[in-house]
C-alpha cells in the first residue's frame, strides 16, 4: 500500500494505491470525508484488484480548489487523475458525494467504465437533511459548520448508525478533516453546490438519473436502511424507475456501509467487479 501525491496543474491530489495487480478500483469518499474511510476494503487485502483512493479536492490533504467544487467538477479532475496514472477502464465505487461523482463520471465517459457500486448515493432524490439546507444560508452556514468540537460530534452522530462503535482513532480522523485550516470553506462550498434551501438541486439530479438510465455495465445501489443523511427510498425508487439496476438494502446500517458493514460491503463489491470484468450487462 503506498501513499502519494499526484500534481494537477499546481492542485496537489493525494492517494492511496493498494498495488495490487488487477484491474483498478477507485473508491470516492463523501463530503468532509477522506481516503481513510475506505481503510476496511485496503484491510480486505483484495490483492486480485487495484484499490485507488483519494482525498478529493478541499477534503483530507488534498489541495483546495480555487473555486468551490461539484459533482460535475469533481469528475473532470478524477479522469484528468486517471489519465496522469495512465489508468484507463475503471470500477466506479462511491458514497454519499462520491456516488454522485461517479455517475457524472459514467456520464461523461461511459466507455471507460466497467462497474459501478453506488453507496448511499447522493443526487438520487430531492431530499436533503435540513442542516444542510439551512447552511446554504449566508452568514448561517458559516456559523453552523463552524469548526470545533460540536461540528465532530454531530458529523459522527449523522453519517454513523446507532449500532456502530466509533474508535478514538475513527474519531481523531473526523476531528482532523473538521478542523483543518480552509476545510469549512470547502465544506460549505461543495454543500451548496449540490443543494438548495429546497433540497437536492434539481439540475444535478437529472443528470444522475440519466446516468442510470445510459448504464450498461453492472451498477448496484446499496444503503443502509438506518440511513439519517440520504433517505434509503432514493436508492429504492432509482431502482423501480430503472428496472436494469441492483438494489441492495442493508439492516442496522447509517450512511456509511462500507466501514459499518465491511464484510457485507466487500462481499457485493468483489461479485459485482468479477460481473464487470467478465462483461456482464447492469
Amino acid at each position: 500500500m503506498n501513499d502519494f501525491h499526484v500534481n494537477l496543474d499546481g492542485l496537489k491530489i493525494r492517494c492511496r494505491d493498494a498495488g495490487g495487480t488487477g484491474p483498478a478500483v477507485l473508491l470516492l469518499h463523501g463530503v468532509g470525508g477522506s481516503l481513510e474511510l475506505w481503510s476496511a476494503q485496503f484491510a480486505a487485502a483484495h490483492q486480485d484488484l487495484r484499490l485507488l483512493a483519494v482525498d478529493l479536492p478541499g477534503h483530507g490533504l488534498s489541495d483546495f480548489s480555487a473555486q468551490a467544487d461539484s459533482p460535475p467538477r469533481f469528475a473532470q479532475t478524477l479522469w484528468a487523475l486517471l489519465d496522469a496514472l495512465a489508468i484507463h477502464q475503471v470500477h466506479l465505487v462511491g458514497n454519499s458525494l462520491g456516488g454522485a461523482i461517479c455517475l457524472q463520471m459514467h456520464l461523461s465517459q461511459p466507455a471507460r467504465v466497467r462497474s459501478m457500486l453506488l453507496a448511499a448515493s447522493a443526487n438520487l432524490g430531492t431530499a436533503a437533511p435540513l442542516p444542510f439546507r439551512l447552511m446554504t444560508l449566508t452568514g448561517l452556514g458559516e456559523l453552523m459548520a463552524r469548526p470545533g468540537e460540536t461540528a465532530v460530534t454531530q458529523q459522527v452522530q449523522a453519517i454513523f448508525g446507532p449500532d456502530f462503535v466509533v474508535t478514538p482513532e475513527l474519531r481523531a480522523l473526523i476531528r482532523r478533516n473538521v478542523m483543518r485550516p480552509g476545510a469549512q470553506r470547502a465544506f460549505l462550498g461543495c454543500v451548496r453546490q449540490m443543494t438548495g434551501l429546497r433540497g437536492q438541486r434539481v439540475a444535478l439530479i437529472e443528470q444522475a438519473q440519466a446516468s442510470l438510465a445510459m448504464s450498461r455495465v453492472p451498477t448496484l445501489l446499496l444503503h443502509g436502511r438506518q440511513d439519517a443523511v440520504i433517505p434509503v427510498a432514493h436508492s429504492q425508487d432509482s431502482c423501480a424507475r430503472h428496472a436494469h439496476l441492483q438494489l441492495d438494502v442493508i439492516d442496522r446500517c447509517g450512511h456509511t456501509p462500507q466501514l459499518e458493514q465491511p464484510e457485507h460491503f466487500n462481499a457485493q463489491m468483489g461479485a459485482l467487479i468479477r460481473r464487470g470484468r467478465l462483461g456482464g450487462g447492469a
